[in-house]
């Protein structure tokens, strides 16, 4: 699946040749025309939202097919499940699972959906994280919210390429509360 980026230095299309093993800024080349199953994706800071299929599936179902999935390894690059799971690896498989096509690429999400606060978050959104460098705020990690119940933390389940090293639940404290860029919603 290919991945638009739209760009504020020249207002230019390019079109990334995203490769399913590959969770980096892919090489861009120029493109005039969207492939099919394109995903639109602004990178400018007044960018608009991008919908994301507008696909009506169970926020339950969602995260009971996610939680299937614990103890996967992570690898890097893959969304195969015999191999394991980067971060958005991971969120690509479950979502390919209901039908639902996001970027491939966790930065790609920067724009995607529709921005929730985090007490309004519920069970199926999506959380995303700078990358392991929290001084950069670019969005460089990604998971699906599990539960926020009122008095306890948000937690969600990702594939960690830390000390759990494989999909795991986590809650929003300490490490990754100094990582949190925001919640985006994708299920309606």
């Amino acid at each position: 699946m290919g991945v638009k980026s739209h760009t504020n230095d020249n207002d230019s299309l390019f079109e990334s040749a995203v490769s399913p093993l590959v969770d980096e800024k892919p090489a861009t080349v120029k493109s005039q025309v969207p492939a099919k199953n394109e995903v639109t994706v602004a990178k400018a800071a007044t960018a608009p939202v991008v919908e994301l299929n507008n696909v009506s599936t169970d926020p339950g179902q969602f995260v009971a097919f996610a939680q299937t999935l614990i103890g996967t390894p992570y690898a890097y690059g893959s969304m195969d499940p015999s191999v394991g799971f980067d971060c958005s690896g991971f969120i690509n498989y479950v979502a390919a699972h209901f039908n639902i096509k996001v970027p491939r690429s966790s930065i790609d999400f920067t724009n995607a959906g529709r921005e929730i606060t985090a007490d309004d978050a519920k069970q199926g959104d999506l959380i995303l994280f700078t990358g392991t460098d929290s001084t950069n705020r670019e969005v460089g990690h990604i998971g699906i919210v599990t539960g926020n119940m009122p008095g306890q933390q948000l937690e969600f389940i990702h594939s960690s390429s830390g000390k759990a090293n494989g999909v795991t639940i986590s809650n929003l404290e300490g490490y990754y509360s100094t990582r949190f860029v925001k919640v985006i919603r994708i299920l309606s």
